[in-house]
């Protein structure tokens, strides 16, 4: 623990590490994970061809018909995740953010180190680590992180050096995620604002992953087995690879695609849905080439409405899903309640069974 926590002092991160000439990597990041035999990954395995790729779904730029509502059904319920093309943001603005992502975390240390915080309630924050102090041990990632619940922060509290960049991807994925919204409502056989008017499209936030190239990376993850506590991520990644999904018990590659976005499922929405749509545990692997760059747009209700209007919004399995034959799986819960409980047991485990019937 006093490594963990001089390597926090430093409020460099992992990007700190590389700076100063590290060779080896420090024993708080060593894990077992990846050499665990009860999971095969299709990357050095050829029987897996049939599980080569998750499904890329054309979203003809907007134009949503009923064969695109069935793609993203079957996604949902059979995968959990799925890639889209066509999705309406210019490749020009992908690029951007992720050459925004990379000019944050390699500018001056010392700029850099002025974001790094562990308070959770800042709009702007620079962190390596969420959970540092909760995990056994360390992912080699870390990240710059914007909140975007009560709308975007202040010009002065975003990083100069990828500011405008920021501000524009988020307007054009929160545009995307309303569309997506329709989508998945309609999948689930609801009125197509249904998830929109219970809220999950509200707040985002948006994470920019920096894993820096791993001098050993046989001995720890860029992130270890997780599920997301959210609706849904909207995922723009490199073309360094690296992001795996759990699929029939076997570790699946998710292929970057330039131009494309990774949509997945996460953990509230399974709840919403009675378990129609699937949650999957997915991880990063950690690689000798690098930096891996990706941007993570969480999309869930605003974190602090029970601070604001002293009753927080709950959430439970979606009323018109349920019958007799289809009663409801999980408990109402609150978005402050599962966050708590997600954290505090280690984002390796399972969630959702905590709040199982």
């Amino acid at each position: 623990m006093s490594e963990v926590k001089a390597f926090d002092d430093t409020k460099l991160g992992v990007q700190g590490l590389i700076e100063n000439g590290v060779t080896k990597v420090p024993s708080i990041f060593h894990c077992k994970e990846h050499e665990s035999n009860d999971f095969i990954s299709n990357s050095s395995s050829e029987s897996n061809t049939e599980f080569s790729s998750i499904p890329i779904i054309d979203l003809n730029n907007g134009v949503i018909g009923d064969d695109v509502v069935e793609k993203v059904k079957d996604a949902c319920e059979n995968w959990g995740f799925f890639q889209i093309i066509n999705h309406g943001i210019p490749i020009r603005v992908l690029d951007d953010m992720v050459n925004g992502t990379r000019m944050f975390h390699e500018q001056d240390p010392e700029v850099r180190k002025l974001y790094y915080t562990r308070d959770l309630t800042k709009k702007v924050l620079y962190v390596s680590n969420f959970s540092l102090f909760q995990e056994p041990y360390t992912h080699w990632r870390d990240t710059l992180g914007i909140s975007m619940f009560q709308g975007t922060p202040k010009d002065e509290e975003l990083p100069q050096v990828c500011r405008d960049i920021v501000i524009e991807y988020s307007e054009k994925v929160k545009s995307l995620a309303s569309t997506l919204f329709e989508v998945l409502s309609e999948a689930l056989g609801l009125k197509r604002n249904h998830l929109k008017e219970i809220g999950c499209g509200d707040g985002f936030i948006v994470l920019c992953h920096y894993y820096p190239a791993c001098p050993q990376p046989e001995l720890t993850m860029g992130n270890s087995k997780h599920t997301d506590n959210d609706f849904i991520t909207i995922l723009l990644q490199d073309q360094i690879g690296g992001l795996q999904i759990l699929h029939q018990n076997q570790w699946i590659d998710v292929p970057p695609i330039h131009g494309a976005l990774v949509v997945n499922i996460g953990d509230f929405l399974q709840l919403l849905s009675n378990d129609k749509f699937s949650s999957i545990q997915h991880r990063v692997i950690a690689k000798n080439i690098g930096p891996r760059i990706s941007v993570a747009t969480l999309f869930r209700t605003e974190d602090e409405d029970e601070a604001i209007n002293e009753t927080s919004k709950t959430f439970g399995p979606i009323k018109e899903l349920l019958s007799e034959k289809n009663p409801p799986i999980y408990r109402d819960t609150t978005l402050t309640e599962y966050t708590s409980h997600f954290y505090a047991k280690g984002i390796g485990t399972s969630t959702l069974s905590h709040f199982k019937l």
